[in-house]
């Protein structure tokens, strides 16, 4: 006996089975785990189903905790206990419950599993105190102010602010050429919000 679900996509091609930890309040935190790593989702490619096994993998342990499939339909795959979860990118778009009436199990914190996901991972891979890190408006940064920075092996990194373009858009000490921070478009700070490491 287990606290099972599956995972699938709107195309329903593959099953992620979870033997263990199947409820909402565990999966959506997974989920989005992997989209601050910024994993390519499983609606996108197979290294989206990869990586979220992965995790899951890392998490569980054991053998026999995780499973894939090629998914049949609905009512074959639903494992009972928690139902099927339909995800695009790394969202729950559709919910299939094990059976009328079923209540969503509510029992675990949301930072608290991300953190748990985050110490399951290989230490050069765990995302560190960018989880806790405060999430400010990009428009209220300042220079000095340090930011949280997503690097090309999907790890992240703080850099300073240290300029502005004219349009307000923040810029970052990450490569620079003789003082112009601007000419890189990889100093840009171009979401809306960002986690910031530290005030000045």
């Amino acid at each position: 006996m287990g606290s099972r679900a599956v995972v699938t996509t709107p195309k329903r091609e593959i099953g992620l089975y979870l033997h263990w930890n199947g409820g909402r309040d565990t999966v959506e935190p997974l989920l989005r785990y992997c989209e601050l790593k910024g994993y390519r989702a499983p609606s996108a490619d197979s290294y989206g189903w990869a990586r979220l096994a992965q995790v899951a993998g890392n998490f569980f342990g054991g053998t026999c905790s995780v499973g894939i499939d090629a998914y049949t339909t609905d009512s074959r795959m639903n494992p009972g206990d928690n139902g099927i979860y339909v995800i695009e990118s790394w969202s729950i778009v559709e919910r299939i419950p094990p059976y009328e009436g079923f209540v969503e199990q509510d029992e675990y914190d949301f930072d608290e599993m991300l953190r748990v996901f985050d110490a399951s991972m290989p230490e050069g891979e765990r995302l560190g105190d960018f989880l806790g890190a405060e999430v400010v408006a990009t428009s209220s940064l300042a220079l000095g102010d340090e930011v949280w920075v997503r690097e090309i092996d999907d790890s992240y990194k703080p850099y300073p602010v240290v300029g502005f373009m004219d349009d307000g858009t923040p810029l970052v000490s990450r490569y620079d050429h003789d003082g112009d921070w601007s000419w890189n478009p990889n100093n840009r700070v171009t979401s809306d919000t960002v986690r910031i490491a530290s005030h000045r």
